[in-house]
């Protein structure tokens, strides 16, 4: 792999947009431990997480920020497009998720042609738009999104010309292998979110035995190393690509309450050692 950039995001540190997630962790926590253990950079995280200005807060801990994730109903016309930039510069990247309108990833509609046709439309509208400004615009597939399994990962990569990020562990959620992912697709990668996962917990989700949320909470998410995802082939089939942007840390974590002991911090520093060794 080289020399990597690896960066941090909130979630990681149980800090969520979706409501009644969990215990959210104050801002100055999580960002004076994305420094302790070498990040440099990180997401914006959930609106308001971040003053509106983040700089001057992010210089105080060594860091910088590098974009981040935004829900967007993509299936409908509206006035999305402006508010989609809102917070972001020239240089930053735009992670996408083709949002269903209700808040939560434990349920979605179905989408017919014509709501397909609208979404891969307005991807590359906004896509075009972002690029205008200098901004990376990236689509995540996402569990309890309108692009979640290989078949709406496929339809995408067909129907449209935006770039993706490739979040391992939503992907293998999905029902998508990350790593054939990488290899099929890694012109089209630009944005990377690293997560491992316990893949017994994913096929629960998958077969709708378990919600999206429960299995969060119940660890589905693991450090790197940990889980049912093979990094080193992943990080392969990405250098094979000239594969140059980010790493970002993305262990989605819920908190019932105030962490005892070193809390999500310990989790982290095990994923930035295992990326560093690969």
């Amino acid at each position: 792999m080289g020399n990597i950039a690896i960066a941090g995001a909130p979630i990681s540190w149980g800090v969520c947009e979706v409501p009644g997630w969990g215990y959210q962790l104050p801002v100055e926590r999580v960002l004076r431990e994305m420094a302790e253990v070498g990040l440099t950079a990180t997401e914006l995280g959930p609106a308001g997480f971040l003053p509106p200005d983040p700089g001057p807060l992010l210089a105080g801990y060594g860091l910088t920020a590098l974009g981040g994730f935004v829900p967007v109903v993509l299936h409908e016309d509206g006035p999305w497009l402006e508010r989609a930039f809102d917070g972001f510069a020239a240089g930053d990247v735009l992670v996408l998720a083709a949002a269903t309108g209700v808040d939560g990833y434990d349920e979605r509609p179905a989408l017919d042609d014509a709501g397909w046709r609208r979404l891969l439309t307005n991807l590359d509208q906004l896509s075009a738009e972002a690029a205008r400004r200098g901004i990376i615009a990236v689509l995540h597939p996402h569990v309890g999104t309108m692009v979640e399994t290989g078949p709406e990962v496929e339809r995408v990569l067909a129907g449209s010309g935006v770039a993706l990020c490739l979040d391992t562990g939503h992907l293998l959620i999905g029902g998508t292998d990350p790593v054939s992912l990488a290899r099929q697709a890694g012109d089209r990668i630009a944005h990377v979110h690293a997560k491992d996962v316990d893949n017994a917990l994913a096929a629960k989700v998958r077969a709708g035995d378990l919600t999206y949320t429960d299995a969060v909470r119940e660890g589905m998410y693991r450090p790197l190393g940990d889980g049912d995802i093979d990094f080193g082939a992943v990080a392969e089939a990405l250098d094979k690509h000239s594969y140059q942007g980010w790493w970002v840390l993305e262990q989605d974590t819920i908190l019932a309450s105030e962490p005892v002991g070193e809390g999500p911090v310990a989790d982290v520093r095990r994923s930035v050692g295992h990326l560093r060794s690969l």
